[in-house]
Protein backbone atom coordinates (compact mmCIF):
# COMPACT_ATOMS: atom_id res chain seq x y z
CA UNK A 1 0.00 0.00 0.00
CA UNK A 2 1.36 3.21 -1.29
CA UNK A 3 1.28 5.66 2.30
CA UNK A 4 2.80 8.53 0.24
CA UNK A 5 -1.05 9.27 -1.39
CA UNK A 6 -3.05 12.14 0.12
CA UNK A 7 -6.83 11.62 -0.24
CA UNK A 8 -9.27 14.35 1.15
CA UNK A 9 -13.04 13.42 1.32
CA UNK A 10 -14.84 16.79 1.59
CA UNK A 11 -18.62 16.76 3.36
CA UNK A 12 -20.65 19.68 3.34
CA UNK A 13 -22.56 19.89 7.25
CA UNK A 14 -26.10 19.22 6.63
CA UNK A 15 -26.15 19.91 2.78
CA UNK A 16 -29.58 20.05 1.98
CA UNK A 17 -30.26 22.53 4.88
CA UNK A 18 -27.26 24.58 4.30
CA UNK A 19 -28.19 25.60 0.60
CA UNK A 20 -31.50 26.35 1.93
CA UNK A 21 -30.01 28.61 4.68
CA UNK A 22 -27.72 30.30 2.11
CA UNK A 23 -30.44 31.02 -0.36
CA UNK A 24 -32.17 32.31 2.10
CA UNK A 25 -30.05 33.83 5.17
CA UNK A 26 -32.73 34.79 7.77
CA UNK A 27 -33.10 31.24 8.67
CA UNK A 28 -29.43 31.25 9.63
CA UNK A 29 -29.42 30.70 13.62
CA UNK A 30 -32.67 28.37 13.56
CA UNK A 31 -34.10 25.22 13.99
CA UNK A 32 -34.45 24.33 10.19
CA UNK A 33 -35.82 21.29 9.10
CA UNK A 34 -36.04 19.72 5.16
CA UNK A 35 -38.58 17.40 4.75
CA UNK A 36 -41.66 16.58 1.99
CA UNK A 37 -44.54 18.19 3.33
CA UNK A 38 -45.42 18.12 6.96
CA UNK A 39 -49.12 17.84 6.45
CA UNK A 40 -48.57 14.46 5.30
CA UNK A 41 -47.00 11.25 6.87
CA UNK A 42 -44.80 10.37 4.84
CA UNK A 43 -42.72 13.96 5.50
CA UNK A 44 -39.39 12.58 6.49
CA UNK A 45 -36.42 14.41 7.33
CA UNK A 46 -33.67 14.83 5.10
CA UNK A 47 -31.23 16.97 6.55
CA UNK A 48 -31.55 19.47 9.32
CA UNK A 49 -29.09 22.28 10.66
CA UNK A 50 -27.23 22.14 14.32
CA UNK A 51 -29.76 24.02 16.05
CA UNK A 52 -32.43 21.57 15.25
CA UNK A 53 -30.39 18.25 15.73
CA UNK A 54 -29.68 19.84 19.35
CA UNK A 55 -33.53 19.14 20.21
CA UNK A 56 -32.71 15.06 18.69
CA UNK A 57 -33.92 16.03 15.06
CA UNK A 58 -32.41 12.83 12.82
CA UNK A 59 -32.62 12.14 9.07
CA UNK A 60 -35.30 9.75 8.46
CA UNK A 61 -37.96 11.04 10.89
CA UNK A 62 -41.08 12.33 10.51
CA UNK A 63 -42.55 15.34 10.21
CA UNK A 64 -44.79 14.43 13.36
CA UNK A 65 -42.22 13.11 15.46
CA UNK A 66 -39.73 16.65 14.64
CA UNK A 67 -42.80 18.57 15.76
CA UNK A 68 -42.49 16.73 19.33
CA UNK A 69 -38.86 17.17 19.95
CA UNK A 70 -39.49 21.27 18.35
CA UNK A 71 -42.28 22.83 18.09
CA UNK A 72 -40.75 25.97 16.65
CA UNK A 73 -39.12 24.03 13.82
CA UNK A 74 -38.58 25.93 10.84
CA UNK A 75 -40.19 23.56 7.82
CA UNK A 76 -38.77 23.64 4.07
CA UNK A 77 -39.66 21.30 1.73
CA UNK A 78 -36.87 20.15 -0.88
CA UNK A 79 -35.95 21.45 -3.75
CA UNK A 80 -33.69 18.56 -5.72
CA UNK A 81 -32.68 21.15 -8.73
CA UNK A 82 -30.62 23.58 -6.28
CA UNK A 83 -28.81 20.68 -4.53
CA UNK A 84 -27.83 19.27 -7.73
CA UNK A 85 -26.85 22.79 -8.97
CA UNK A 86 -24.53 23.24 -5.94
CA UNK A 87 -22.76 19.89 -5.70
CA UNK A 88 -21.90 20.73 -9.42
CA UNK A 89 -20.58 24.21 -8.33
CA UNK A 90 -18.64 22.57 -5.04
CA UNK A 91 -16.93 20.21 -8.07
CA UNK A 92 -15.80 23.02 -9.36
CA UNK A 93 -14.29 24.92 -6.71
CA UNK A 94 -12.80 21.50 -5.86
CA UNK A 95 -11.01 21.61 -9.59
CA UNK A 96 -9.22 24.34 -8.90
CA UNK A 97 -7.35 22.15 -6.70
CA UNK A 98 -6.62 18.87 -8.24
CA UNK A 99 -8.43 17.39 -11.28
CA UNK A 100 -8.28 14.38 -9.59
CA UNK A 101 -11.71 13.81 -7.91
CA UNK A 102 -14.24 11.14 -7.34
CA UNK A 103 -17.83 12.04 -6.10
CA UNK A 104 -18.90 9.76 -3.32
CA UNK A 105 -22.86 11.42 -2.76
CA UNK A 106 -24.62 14.75 -3.64
CA UNK A 107 -22.60 16.03 -0.47
CA UNK A 108 -19.07 14.13 -0.20
CA UNK A 109 -16.31 14.11 -2.95
CA UNK A 110 -13.00 12.12 -2.79
CA UNK A 111 -10.17 14.16 -3.37
CA UNK A 112 -6.30 13.32 -4.35
CA UNK A 113 -4.03 15.87 -3.56
CA UNK A 114 -0.78 13.97 -3.93
CA UNK A 115 2.10 16.05 -5.24
CA UNK A 116 0.12 19.38 -4.87
CA UNK A 117 2.27 20.41 -2.26
CA UNK A 118 4.11 23.16 -3.78
CA UNK A 119 0.91 24.60 -5.46
CA UNK A 120 -1.44 24.42 -1.77
CA UNK A 121 1.15 23.65 0.70
CA UNK A 122 1.00 20.51 3.16
CA UNK A 123 -2.55 19.05 3.42
CA UNK A 124 -3.67 20.90 6.31
CA UNK A 125 -3.43 23.77 4.51
CA UNK A 126 -4.76 22.34 1.41
CA UNK A 127 -7.72 21.47 3.77
CA UNK A 128 -8.02 24.81 4.55
CA UNK A 129 -8.15 26.96 1.79
CA UNK A 130 -10.87 24.67 0.36
CA UNK A 131 -12.98 25.13 3.30
CA UNK A 132 -12.64 28.92 3.29
CA UNK A 133 -13.17 28.79 -0.36
CA UNK A 134 -16.45 26.93 -0.17
CA UNK A 135 -17.75 29.18 2.84
CA UNK A 136 -16.61 32.22 1.40
CA UNK A 137 -18.35 31.49 -1.93
CA UNK A 138 -21.09 29.04 -1.33
CA UNK A 139 -22.05 30.02 2.65
CA UNK A 140 -21.44 26.46 3.28
CA UNK A 141 -19.41 24.84 6.01
CA UNK A 142 -17.31 21.64 4.75
CA UNK A 143 -15.32 18.99 6.93
CA UNK A 144 -12.34 17.51 5.61
CA UNK A 145 -10.77 14.51 6.28
CA UNK A 146 -7.23 13.41 5.31
CA UNK A 147 -5.83 10.03 4.54
CA UNK A 148 -3.37 7.67 2.89
CA UNK A 149 -6.54 6.05 0.70
CA UNK A 150 -10.61 7.20 0.63
CA UNK A 151 -11.17 4.49 3.87
CA UNK A 152 -9.11 6.49 6.14
CA UNK A 153 -10.43 9.73 4.35
CA UNK A 154 -13.56 8.65 5.09
CA UNK A 155 -13.05 7.60 8.55
CA UNK A 156 -11.21 11.11 9.36
CA UNK A 157 -14.08 12.98 8.32
CA UNK A 158 -17.26 10.78 9.71
CA UNK A 159 -15.86 10.52 13.33
CA UNK A 160 -13.25 13.20 13.74
CA UNK A 161 -13.38 15.76 11.59
CA UNK A 162 -17.56 16.48 11.41
CA UNK A 163 -16.73 16.57 16.05
CA UNK A 164 -14.06 19.17 16.01
CA UNK A 165 -14.46 22.86 15.69
CA UNK A 166 -11.39 22.96 12.53
CA UNK A 167 -13.31 20.86 10.94
CA UNK A 168 -10.28 18.81 9.77
CA UNK A 169 -8.50 15.50 11.04
CA UNK A 170 -5.91 13.46 9.68
CA UNK A 171 -5.13 9.44 9.62
CA UNK A 172 -2.26 7.11 8.41
CA UNK A 173 -1.27 3.87 8.51
CA UNK A 174 0.74 5.33 11.86
CA UNK A 175 -2.24 6.46 13.59
CA UNK A 176 -4.99 4.76 12.46
CA UNK A 177 -4.86 2.20 15.30
CA UNK A 178 -4.54 4.50 17.80
CA UNK A 179 -7.67 6.90 16.94
CA UNK A 180 -10.07 4.39 15.63
CA UNK A 181 -9.69 1.12 17.54
CA UNK A 182 -11.43 2.41 20.78
CA UNK A 183 -14.90 3.34 18.69
CA UNK A 184 -17.76 1.28 19.10
CA UNK A 185 -17.83 -0.94 15.83
CA UNK A 186 -20.80 0.88 14.38
CA UNK A 187 -18.47 3.20 13.43
CA UNK A 188 -16.74 1.66 11.23
CA UNK A 189 -16.93 2.17 7.73
CA UNK A 190 -19.41 -0.76 6.26
CA UNK A 191 -20.65 -1.68 9.43
CA UNK A 192 -24.99 -1.19 9.75
CA UNK A 193 -26.98 -1.84 11.79
CA UNK A 194 -27.52 -5.79 11.33
CA UNK A 195 -23.81 -6.57 11.18
CA UNK A 196 -23.42 -4.56 14.06
CA UNK A 197 -26.30 -7.17 15.26
CA UNK A 198 -24.02 -9.65 14.06
CA UNK A 199 -20.95 -8.76 15.58
CA UNK A 200 -22.53 -8.06 18.49
CA UNK A 201 -23.34 -11.92 18.95
CA UNK A 202 -19.56 -12.87 18.51
CA UNK A 203 -18.45 -10.64 21.28
CA UNK A 204 -17.36 -7.56 19.28
CA UNK A 205 -17.95 -4.21 20.64
CA UNK A 206 -15.26 -2.36 19.20
CA UNK A 207 -13.19 -1.78 15.92
CA UNK A 208 -10.04 -3.53 17.92
CA UNK A 209 -12.09 -6.43 19.00
CA UNK A 210 -12.46 -6.73 15.27
CA UNK A 211 -8.95 -5.81 14.28
CA UNK A 212 -8.09 -8.72 16.49
CA UNK A 213 -9.80 -11.35 15.18
CA UNK A 214 -8.31 -13.49 12.73
CA UNK A 215 -8.77 -12.49 8.86
CA UNK A 216 -9.81 -15.88 7.70
CA UNK A 217 -11.93 -16.61 10.50
CA UNK A 218 -14.48 -13.57 9.36
CA UNK A 219 -14.28 -14.57 5.59
CA UNK A 220 -15.01 -18.09 6.11
CA UNK A 221 -18.13 -16.44 8.40
CA UNK A 222 -19.35 -13.62 5.83
CA UNK A 223 -17.08 -13.78 2.70
CA UNK A 224 -15.81 -11.06 1.01
CA UNK A 225 -17.47 -8.47 3.36
CA UNK A 226 -16.28 -9.82 6.54
CA UNK A 227 -12.94 -9.85 4.52
CA UNK A 228 -13.55 -6.11 4.08
CA UNK A 229 -14.44 -5.09 7.37
CA UNK A 230 -10.95 -6.52 7.97
CA UNK A 231 -9.08 -4.82 6.07
CA UNK A 232 -11.30 -1.55 7.50
CA UNK A 233 -10.74 -2.07 10.74
CA UNK A 234 -7.01 -1.74 9.57
CA UNK A 235 -7.16 1.18 7.65
CA UNK A 236 -6.27 -0.57 4.64
CA UNK A 237 -8.01 -0.07 1.07
CA UNK A 238 -6.89 -0.80 -2.10
CA UNK A 239 -9.16 1.45 -4.27
CA UNK A 240 -7.99 4.62 -5.88
CA UNK A 241 -9.39 7.98 -7.53
CA UNK A 242 -10.91 7.51 -10.99
CA UNK A 243 -13.26 10.55 -11.91
CA UNK A 244 -16.26 9.24 -13.26
CA UNK A 245 -16.41 7.81 -16.26
CA UNK A 246 -18.63 7.44 -19.64
CA UNK A 247 -22.14 5.85 -19.40
CA UNK A 248 -19.72 3.14 -21.58
CA UNK A 249 -18.58 1.78 -18.01
CA UNK A 250 -22.57 1.50 -16.57
CA UNK A 251 -22.47 -1.52 -15.03
CA UNK A 252 -26.51 -1.28 -13.55
CA UNK A 253 -29.24 0.90 -13.75
CA UNK A 254 -31.60 1.15 -10.75
CA UNK A 255 -34.32 2.74 -9.57
CA UNK A 256 -35.84 2.74 -5.88
CA UNK A 257 -38.87 5.15 -4.15
CA UNK A 258 -40.06 6.36 -0.55
CA UNK A 259 -43.70 5.28 -0.39
CA UNK A 260 -45.85 8.05 1.00
CA UNK A 261 -47.38 5.69 3.28
CA UNK A 262 -47.59 2.36 4.58
CA UNK A 263 -47.79 -0.07 1.42
CA UNK A 264 -49.76 -3.41 2.80
CA UNK A 265 -52.17 -4.36 -0.28
CA UNK A 266 -50.76 -6.24 -3.33
CA UNK A 267 -52.47 -4.69 -5.93
CA UNK A 268 -50.71 -1.41 -4.33
CA UNK A 269 -47.61 -3.03 -4.07
CA UNK A 270 -47.92 -4.60 -7.92
CA UNK A 271 -48.91 -1.02 -9.37
CA UNK A 272 -45.68 0.71 -7.77
CA UNK A 273 -43.26 -2.56 -8.81
CA UNK A 274 -44.84 -1.92 -12.26
CA UNK A 275 -43.29 1.71 -12.26
CA UNK A 276 -40.59 1.06 -10.87
CA UNK A 277 -39.93 -1.43 -13.61
CA UNK A 278 -40.69 0.69 -16.41
CA UNK A 279 -38.66 3.67 -15.53
CA UNK A 280 -35.55 1.35 -15.19
CA UNK A 281 -36.33 -0.10 -18.39
CA UNK A 282 -37.01 3.50 -20.19
CA UNK A 283 -33.07 4.77 -18.38
CA UNK A 284 -31.95 0.82 -19.59
CA UNK A 285 -33.02 1.84 -23.53
CA UNK A 286 -31.79 5.13 -23.10
CA UNK A 287 -28.41 4.08 -22.79
CA UNK A 288 -28.65 1.41 -25.77
CA UNK A 289 -28.40 -1.19 -23.15
CA UNK A 290 -29.52 -4.39 -21.95
CA UNK A 291 -29.28 -6.34 -18.83
CA UNK A 292 -29.36 -9.85 -17.56
CA UNK A 293 -30.23 -9.18 -14.13
CA UNK A 294 -33.21 -8.36 -12.06
CA UNK A 295 -32.57 -6.71 -8.40
CA UNK A 296 -35.29 -6.12 -6.09
CA UNK A 297 -34.97 -4.06 -2.65
CA UNK A 298 -37.85 -3.57 -0.29
CA UNK A 299 -37.45 -2.04 3.33
CA UNK A 300 -40.26 -2.41 5.72
CA UNK A 301 -42.09 0.47 7.44
CA UNK A 302 -41.04 0.25 11.08
CA UNK A 303 -37.77 2.40 11.36
CA UNK A 304 -37.11 0.41 15.02
CA UNK A 305 -36.99 -2.76 13.52
CA UNK A 306 -35.60 -2.79 10.34
CA UNK A 307 -37.09 -5.34 8.00
CA UNK A 308 -36.85 -5.80 4.13
CA UNK A 309 -34.22 -7.83 1.97
CA UNK A 310 -32.68 -7.06 -1.23
CA UNK A 311 -32.33 -9.88 -3.98
CA UNK A 312 -31.38 -11.01 -7.48
CA UNK A 313 -32.50 -13.42 -10.54
CA UNK A 314 -30.97 -13.82 -13.50
CA UNK A 315 -33.25 -13.47 -16.69
CA UNK A 316 -33.75 -15.81 -19.36
CA UNK A 317 -32.45 -13.39 -21.80
CA UNK A 318 -31.17 -10.08 -21.46
CA UNK A 319 -33.85 -7.23 -22.03
CA UNK A 320 -34.69 -3.95 -21.42
CA UNK A 321 -38.45 -4.77 -22.11
CA UNK A 322 -40.62 -3.36 -18.86
CA UNK A 323 -42.92 -6.83 -19.32
CA UNK A 324 -40.12 -9.14 -19.68
CA UNK A 325 -38.32 -7.56 -16.45
CA UNK A 326 -41.31 -7.00 -14.71
CA UNK A 327 -42.82 -10.82 -13.88
CA UNK A 328 -39.44 -11.59 -12.34
CA UNK A 329 -39.29 -8.52 -10.41
CA UNK A 330 -43.13 -9.75 -8.89
CA UNK A 331 -41.84 -12.96 -8.42
CA UNK A 332 -38.48 -12.05 -5.86
CA UNK A 333 -40.64 -9.45 -4.12
CA UNK A 334 -43.49 -12.06 -2.94
CA UNK A 335 -41.19 -14.76 -2.36
CA UNK A 336 -39.40 -13.07 0.06
CA UNK A 337 -41.96 -10.29 1.56
CA UNK A 338 -42.64 -11.10 5.19
CA UNK A 339 -45.73 -9.43 4.64
CA UNK A 340 -45.37 -6.68 6.33
CA UNK A 341 -45.70 -3.00 5.86
CA UNK A 342 -43.45 -2.17 3.20
CA UNK A 343 -41.76 1.75 2.98
CA UNK A 344 -38.66 2.22 0.48
CA UNK A 345 -39.21 -0.25 -2.84
CA UNK A 346 -36.07 -0.66 -5.31
CA UNK A 347 -35.79 -2.22 -8.77
CA UNK A 348 -32.38 -2.56 -10.89
CA UNK A 349 -30.88 -4.01 -14.02
CA UNK A 350 -27.10 -5.59 -13.68
CA UNK A 351 -25.04 -7.30 -15.86
CA UNK A 352 -25.84 -4.40 -18.55
CA UNK A 353 -24.33 -5.38 -21.95
CA UNK A 354 -24.88 -2.90 -25.52
CA UNK A 355 -28.35 -3.73 -27.49
CA UNK A 356 -26.51 -4.53 -30.73
CA UNK A 357 -25.21 -7.12 -29.07
CA UNK A 358 -27.94 -8.69 -27.94
CA UNK A 359 -29.03 -11.82 -30.45
CA UNK A 360 -32.74 -11.75 -31.57
CA UNK A 361 -35.45 -14.66 -30.35
CA UNK A 362 -36.18 -16.51 -33.26
CA UNK A 363 -39.59 -18.00 -31.32
CA UNK A 364 -40.47 -14.21 -30.17
CA UNK A 365 -41.69 -11.13 -32.16
CA UNK A 366 -38.99 -9.24 -29.84
CA UNK A 367 -38.06 -7.13 -32.75
CA UNK A 368 -42.15 -5.52 -31.82
CA UNK A 369 -41.84 -5.55 -28.35
CA UNK A 370 -38.14 -3.24 -28.98
CA UNK A 371 -39.99 -1.17 -31.21
CA UNK A 372 -42.81 -0.51 -29.35
CA UNK A 373 -40.71 0.22 -26.35
CA UNK A 374 -38.88 3.23 -28.16
CA UNK A 375 -41.96 4.42 -29.22
CA UNK A 376 -43.16 4.97 -26.25
CA UNK A 377 -39.74 6.21 -24.84
CA UNK A 378 -40.07 9.01 -27.78
CA UNK A 379 -43.71 10.16 -27.06
CA UNK A 380 -42.77 10.81 -23.14
CA UNK A 381 -39.39 11.86 -24.02
CA UNK A 382 -41.38 14.59 -26.30
CA UNK A 383 -44.69 14.97 -23.87
CA UNK A 384 -43.65 13.65 -20.86
CA UNK A 385 -43.89 10.57 -18.41
CA UNK A 386 -47.71 11.23 -18.01
CA UNK A 387 -48.44 11.47 -21.83
CA UNK A 388 -48.24 8.06 -22.16
CA UNK A 389 -49.22 5.39 -18.85
CA UNK A 390 -50.41 1.89 -17.71
CA UNK A 391 -54.12 2.41 -16.37
CA UNK A 392 -52.69 0.63 -13.11
CA UNK A 393 -51.01 4.05 -12.67
CA UNK A 394 -54.71 5.61 -12.00
CA UNK A 395 -55.37 3.36 -8.77
CA UNK A 396 -54.88 4.22 -5.57
CA UNK A 397 -51.56 2.87 -4.92
CA UNK A 398 -49.96 4.45 -8.03
CA UNK A 399 -47.03 7.00 -7.82
CA UNK A 400 -46.46 8.04 -11.42
CA UNK A 401 -48.34 11.47 -11.39
CA UNK A 402 -47.11 12.51 -8.21
CA UNK A 403 -43.44 11.88 -9.31
CA UNK A 404 -44.08 14.08 -12.49
CA UNK A 405 -42.46 17.31 -11.24
CA UNK A 406 -39.98 15.52 -9.00
CA UNK A 407 -36.27 14.96 -8.87
CA UNK A 408 -34.84 12.33 -7.17
CA UNK A 409 -38.28 11.29 -5.65
CA UNK A 410 -38.46 15.01 -4.67
CA UNK A 411 -40.22 18.58 -5.67
CA UNK A 412 -38.10 20.10 -8.28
Amino acid sequence: MNSSRVILLADMESFYASVEVAENPSLRGKPVVVCGDPERRHGVVLAATKEAKAFGIKTGMTAGECAKLCPNAVYVRPHMHKYIETSLALTRIFEEFTDRISPYSIDEQFLEITGCEKLWGNPETTALRIIDKIWKTMGIRCRIGIGENPLQAKMACDCFAKKNGKGIFRLSHKNYADYTWPLPIRNLFGVGNRMERNLFNIGVRTIRHLALLPRERLKARWGINGEILWLNAHGIDYSTIKPPGGEEHRKGVGHSITLPRDYRRKEEIDTVLLEITEEVCRRTRKFNKVGRVVNVYCRGADFDLPTGFSRQKRLPEPTATTMEVYPFARKIFYEHWDRRPVRTLGVSLTGLMDFKELQLSLLEDKEKKVALSRAMDLIRNRFGITSLFRLSSLTPGGLLFERANKIGGHEA
